[in-house]
């Protein structure tokens, strides 16, 4: 249903703005959440954290003039109990339908698709190389992006295509020029805004390692090999070829001291090797993800930073809020990371969980192989990314 399709009930009710919800939860404040999306939505995406309590009743429950004793004790009680659904409509009815019946309820503004628009950035204080580099952080999906910042110029690592404006805003409030934009892979769950930060007249750099999967606008942009440098102000920018997760796969060490490296390697886990060749070409793409950690990655200095393109509820971040750790922290607390081969692959391919929603279209759209407009390209990345091997966590086994 359209949101003016819903009945208006006689109680009003006030709105939670999403940033508000973000805050709480941060703070580690008690938030109950009432879903009134129906369960599939639900079950494959929904706000997660330590401190909600969160329960799933769709809003058709509530649509009958008379609402069954049995749907009022399925929703929970909260203090106030926060409704959302998808844009905000459903939430609102529902909302109010629960404050005629005396309940203490708030509903969330903009719903799921709002939530999904919080978009943060956090410096990286671990970060000891030239200049300041910074996390961008989306908590709907996990996505993880890192603008590099030095002299009068930045460059920004695995944009997202729906926050354009938002880093040629940053840059301009940093009093930077926002000189590259780098793509670590062809992405499985999310759309790249390295094309539409090059119209902008940004650099837009992808890795030639990906331009055999059929990228047809290639010869519109940059491409990074294996080795090649950029300068951003003093900073060093090098491009390390790492496959495994994609045969494209492309790490960016910045400044010596922190490693991008996309879906290759995260701080909780490592990369699901499926998503370019199916499950038959797993296995292989494995083996090839363990040469690349073996040989590229832990070959770099103990000290330097991780940051992958993704985080997962798994995750924990580290004290300056990023999702960041040290190579020596990893090898020491990821078992994966120190097994023979076999065993590695085992681990891998064991427990992946499902493959990213809309993954294919996704693919199809940063391959340049399909169109899609920014409202569309928005709604196909919404959800959880699913981009490591495991929905659990890797470290501390």
């Amino acid at each position: 249903m359209n949101p003016e399709d819903f009945p208006t009930p006689d109680a009003e009710v006030d709105e939670l703005e999403p940033r508000e919800l973000k805050r709480r939860i941060d703070d580690g404040e008690d938030v109950t959440i009432l879903d009134a999306r129906m369960e599939g939505d639900f079950e494959e995406w929904h706000v997660e954290g330590e401190t909600v309590d969160i329960a799933n009743v769709p809003y058709f429950h509530f649509l009958d003039d008379d609402v069954d004793d049995e749907v009022y004790e399925q929703v929970p009680e909260g203090d106030p109990l926060v409704v959302l659904c998808a844009k905000g409509g459903a939430s609102e009815y529902v909302a109010g339908t629960l404050a005629e019946a005396g309940r203490d309820v708030v509903h969330l503004a903009g719903g799921m698709n709002e939530w999904a628009r919080i978009y943060e950035r956090e410096e990286v204080t671990r970060y000891d190389g030239p200049g300041t580099v910074y996390q961008y952080q989306r908590p709907s999906s996990g996505c993880l992006g890192y603008l590099v910042v030095d002299g009068d110029e930045a460059a920004i690592v695995d944009p997202l295509r729906a926050f354009t404006d938002r880093y040629l805003a940053d840059a301009e409030e940093l009093g930077v020029e926002l000189t590259y934009a780098f793509d670590t892979h062809i992405h499985a769950d999310h759309i790249s805004g390295v094309r539409a930060l090059d119209d902008e007249g940004v650099t837009g750099v992808i890795p030639e390692a990906a331009v055999q999967r059929g990228v047809t606008y290639a010869d519109d942009l940059e491409t990074a090999t294996d080795g090649d440098i950029f300068e951003v102000g003093d900073a060093e920018v090098e491009a390390l070829h790492t496959p495994g997760h994609t045969t494209g796969m492309t790490s960016y060490l910045v400044g010596d001291s922190l490693l991008t490296t996309g879906d290759g390697l995260f701080i909780e886990s490592v990369a699901r090797p499926d998503l370019e060749e199916g499950d038959e070409g797993a296995p292989d793409a494995a083996r090839q993800l363990y040469e690349t950690l073996q040989q590229t990655v832990l070959a770099q200095d103990d000290d330097v930073l991780v940051g992958g393109a993704h985080f997962s509820d798994a995750a924990d971040p580290a004290d300056d809020g990023t999702y960041t750790e040290t190579i020596g922290t990893l090898v020491e607390e990821m078992d994966a990371l120190t097994a023979d081969e076999g065993e590695f692959v085992d681990v891998v391919l064991a427990d992946m969980p499902p493959r990213p929603a809309n993954y294919e279209d996704i693919i199809a759209t940063n391959l340049g192989q399909r169109s899609a407009d920014d409202e569309e390209a928005f709604e196909l990345e919404l959800g959880p990314n699913n981009c490591a091997a495991s929905q659990d966590a890797l470290t501390g086994d």
